[in-house]
Formats: C-alpha cells, sequence, structure tokens
C-alpha cells in the first residue's frame, strides 16, 4: 500500500511539474471526424502560422533576456553568479513550458495515449513526464554552459535554434497529443523535433563539447520516441501522413 501510495505522489508531483493533465480534457477535434481523404489545408496554415509566431516571440524573449542579463552584469550592485542563476531559471522556463509562449492549443494530457493500440514494448506513460524532466534539466545546463561560451550573449546561432527545436516540438504536441492526428504526426516528429534535436545537439557540440554531450541525451529518447509514434500509426489505421479534413459531428 505504501509503495502505491508513493507511487501515486511521485506521478502527481511529475505531473504538475511537467504540466500533465489527468485525462479529463477533450481534444479540440473531439466532436469531428475524418470523413475523407482530403488534406486540411487550413490545419496546415495554423501549424505553420503557430509555430513562426511562436519561434519569434521566444526569439524577441532572448534579445530581452540579453539586455536584462548585461544591465545585470554591469551593475556591481550584483553579485558575479546572479545573472548565471537568473539565466537557468530562464533555460528552465523555456525547456518546460516554452508553450506559454504558443498560439496553439499545447494541453499536456494522457487521453490519447491512454485511449490509443500501442506496441507492447512501449513504455508506461508516467516514463513520458519523468523522462522529459530529466531532459529539461539536461537542456538547462547544456544552455547554460553554451551561453557562458558565448560570453553571456542569447541571439546567437545555438540558442536560436534551441528555442526552434522547442517550438517545433510544441507543434507536434497539437497535433499527436491535442488533435490526435496519429498520420500527420509521423512526417512532423522527424522533421520538427527529432531533426532539430539532432541539429541543435550538433551545433552545441561545437560551440561547448560538454554542452553537446549533455544534450545527447534527448536525441536518444527522440529516437525511441518517433519509432514509437510511427508504430503507433500503423497499429491504429495508418491513415495518410497529412492532417485529414475533419467534418463536425453531433454529439
Amino acid at each position: 500500500m505504501n509503495q502505491s501510495n508513493n507511487s501515486g505522489i511521485i506521478e502527481q508531483f511529475v505531473n504538475k511539474v511537467m504540466g500533465v493533465k489527468n485525462g479529463n480534457h477533450e481534444r479540440s477535434s473531439g466532436t469531428s471526424i475524418a470523413t475523407t481523404q482530403e488534406l486540411d489545408i487550413k490545419a496546415v496554415l495554423v501549424y505553420k502560422l503557430g509555430t513562426i509566431i511562436q519561434i519569434t516571440v521566444m526569439i524577441l524573449v532572448l534579445l530581452g533576456m540579453e539586455k536584462l542579463v548585461m544591465l545585470i552584469d554591469n551593475n556591481s550592485d550584483f553579485p558575479r553568479w546572479f545573472s548565471t542563476l537568473l539565466t537557468g531559471l530562464f533555460f528552465a522556463l523555456l525547456s518546460i513550458r516554452s508553450r506559454i509562449f504558443s498560439i496553439l492549443d499545447n494541453t499536456r494530457s494522457r487521453q490519447t495515449y491512454d485511449q490509443i493500440i500501442r506496441p507492447r514494448w512501449a513504455p508506461p506513460r508516467l516514463a513520458f513526464p519523468i523522462v522529459w524532466m530529466i531532459i529539461a534539466i539536461l537542456r538547462v545546463i547544456s544552455s547554460v554552459l553554451v551561453w557562458q561560451q558565448m560570453n553571456h550573449q542569447f541571439l546567437v546561432l545555438p540558442l536560436i535554434l534551441f528555442v526552434v527545436h522547442l517550438a517545433l516540438g510544441d507543434t507536434w504536441n497539437t497535433i499527436f497529443t491535442v488533435e490526435r492526428r496519429l498520420g500527420a504526426a509521423v512526417p512532423v516528429v522527424l522533421l520538427g523535433p527529432w531533426l532539430s534535436a539532432v541539429v541543435v545537439t550538433a551545433i552545441y557540440w561545437q560551440t561547448n563539447p560538454v554542452a553537446g554531450m549533455i544534450l545527447s541525451f534527448s536525441c536518444v529518447w527522440l529516437t525511441v520516441a518517433a519509432v514509437l509514434v510511427f508504430r503507433i500509426w500503423q497499429l491504429n489505421g495508418s491513415e495518410p501522413l497529412y492532417p485529414l479534413k475533419l467534418t463536425p459531428v453531433e454529439k
């Protein structure tokens, strides 16, 4: 009984930190079904626009952080470590809650994962927020190391690519978790979160090898996640690999 209670407490803590809801969230397409094989052009445009806006906002936030840290570094009233602490907290916010900068519905919920057919080797649902929490910590450490290597600058290529990676991941979450478009999620996870993670890791490695090594774990996990998304797509009907046009239906 105690072990079960401890597991429940751990699950509640992890889900709260990572912002995962317990399945009561109703996905936006819950009252719609795909009745044709027609491409949903509107959805594609919304995904692109949402991603571009999120990237733009986060780049502006990077600019604001650069100016703020510059003021702190030039002010003798602050200890030298203060800007590093502030930067670490900033990257923690980005790594855990980058979706606050997105105009898309990026609700983290277990509902989709609980209701679809999964392969036998699929990780338990609690594994995802735990692993993502670990990855968030690794992202913070590696990004701070890159920031230090770049002389406390934020508007630099490695960190810009980092926020692009986060935005692509949030858009994929909208497609898979919120809207349950299992077909569209396959190419998006490969060309979005997975490919961008490889690129960011390579750039981090060139900037600071230790930072690249730390971040490389995310590439391993995203490779597993991409294979899992592909198998889920196969097991759940292999719908076309693009967002289908949905038709509203009455409840």
